[in-house]
């Protein structure tokens, strides 16, 4: 057998080749699969967190921001430890992004507050001199759309076996519980409850008084994302 492939070195280099990717494919693919299940202390979104990332994406805020630290030091030195594969195991689709006008925000829920979101998105180069970034007023005026956020948590609790409703590891040691509602009803009411937290740290009343009477603005909802991100 080996005689013959000597003799015929387009079959001898087919079988290198299907050698050296079997080895591949033995090495790689068990180790990608660990690496991209969830990492301790990664949770599936809320209701009013994924209800934020629809406003993220709608307002195309991944066309100028990134998620994804690279592993080279010029990266790390500015946001931290690189990013892994777990990070992003409930994240569907997943915003990696490609260009940077402004700063990469995969972790921007360690270092910025509510209040912080709550100014710059008003009027970023007052909270930010020479930003480039414009103002979001339409965020303190629309409503947030929970009913499509409740409708896509549905969908990946049922297809991809997401934890609702289930104990999550914590890096700390305790455990965290994403809940998700039974209804409509009740997942505009645990929405309601979480943006009740975030505009305990706003300032602005309108959005308070809007939040009081059972209305979630959108600047709420992106708040909630952001601070997720961590």
């Amino acid at each position: 057998m080996f005689h013959w492939l000597e003799k015929h070195p387009f079959f001898f280099a087919l079988s290198v080749f299907v050698v050296i990717a079997f080895a591949g494919l033995v090495e790689i693919v068990p180790n990608f699969a660990q690496a991209s299940r969830p990492l301790v202390g990664t949770a599936p979104y809320s209701t009013l967190e994924l209800a934020g990332r629809h406003v993220y994406i709608k307002n195309s805020c991944n066309a100028c921001h990134s998620q994804l630290i690279r592993p080279f030091k010029s990266e790390t030195d500015r946001y931290g430890h690189y990013s892994l594969s777990g990070e992003y195991a409930y994240d569907r689709p997943f915003l990696w992004g490609s260009k940077r006008t402004g700063p990469d925000l995969m972790r921007v829920g360690n270092y910025r507050t509510t209040d912080w979101h709550e100014n710059h998105m008003k009027d970023p180069a007052a909270v930010v001199p020479g930003s480039i970034m414009p103002k979001y007023t339409w965020l303190y005026e629309n409503e947030t759309d929970v009913a499509t956020a409740y409708a896509e948590q549905l969908t990946i609790a049922q297809f991809f076996s997401t934890p609702y409703n289930t104990p999550i590891p914590m890096k700390d040691g305790s455990s965290k519980i994403i809940k998700m509602g039974d209804s409509i009803a009740e997942a505009n009411a645990l929405a309601l409850e979480e943006a009740k937290v975030i505009v305990a740290d706003m300032k602005d009343q309108d959005i308070k008084d809007a939040v009081a009477s059972g209305k979630i603005p959108e600047i709420v909802a992106i708040i909630a994302y952001m601070n997720s991100l961590k």
